[in-house]
């Protein structure tokens, strides 16, 4: 399918590996010029590289903390025209609420609830007098199915899916568009440092545990960023203008409900 979106410019957050690498690279095989942007910056150029290759759009690489002031003023500087925002950021760490105090909740809704909000306000009116817009935030599967120990993310990541919620009633009149991507377990980084941490904490090989896990799974495996990026380039293709205000839970089937 010809997603249409050849020659939009594209910001995707925390790009230089796992899913918002997968977004990247998706948008750049479809001819879209994308900035990247993460805090690492020798991995940030390596995944720059990488999507150079594939001799499609402009790639810019700007390494910076997006959820600060001054590393979204310089993402956003790179990019001429933010056509499409992919929002992304790694989650907060798991644990018991009653430590956690307020800092700790402020940080989590620093990266998962308030610079989502922030860029989006950068990018949204300049999207609806151009007639063409297209938001993706990554957010988790915990925000459908909530985990015990993941408050921090459930609390932010619920919040940002609210404010969502309302906006989006607002601006698919002029065909942009916001939604929601909710992934399960994908073969990433972070997933394979829980596994880890799991496994040490049980006495249990990490092999074995990670198989055990997979097989839980319907799909029988977990999902691979490439499939998941797929996904996020047709929520920004022309044709997916319709599709709006969703939370879509990319999981493998795991979650039991039927809504």
């Amino acid at each position: 399918m010809e997603l249409g979106i050849e020659g939009k410019w594209a910001l995707v957050c925390a790009a230089s590996k796992g899913l918002g690498k997968g977004c990247a690279t998706a948008l750049a095989k479809e001819g879209v010029n994308v900035v990247i942007t993460a805090r690492g910056a020798d991995v940030l150029e390596a995944t720059a590289r990488d999507l150079r290759a594939l001799g499609r759009g402009e790639i810019r690489a700007v390494a910076g903390d997006i959820t600060t002031e001054a590393g979204r003023a310089a993402a956003l500087a790179a990019c001429p025209q933010v056509d499409i925002l992919v929002n992304n950021a790694g989650g907060p760490p798991p644990g018991d609420f009653r430590d956690w105090d307020r800092d700790d909740w402020l940080r989590a809704l620093d990266a998962n609830m308030l610079a989502p909000i922030e860029l989006i306000r950068a990018a949204l009116d300049p999207m609806l007098a151009r007639g063409f817009g297209r938001i993706v935030n990554i957010t988790s599967s915990a925000v459908k199915a909530p985990i015990a120990t993941l408050g921090l993310s459930n609390g932010a990541r619920s919040g940002l899916t609210g404010f969502v919620a309302g906006l989006a009633r607002q601006t698919g009149g002029r065909n942009v568009t916001i939604n929601n991507l909710l992934p399960g377990s994908f073969a990433t980084d972070r997933l394979e440092a829980t596994l880890a941490a799991a496994a040490r904490a049980s006495g249990r090989a990490l092999d074995e545990l990670r198989a055990e896990r997979a097989r839980q799974n319907p799909a029988r495996r977990f999902g691979t960023p490439e499939e998941f990026g797929a996904v996020c380039a047709f929520l920004c293709s022309l044709q997916a203008g319709y599709l709006n205000g969703q939370n879509l839970l990319l999981d493998g089937g795991a979650f039991p409900g039927t809504f």
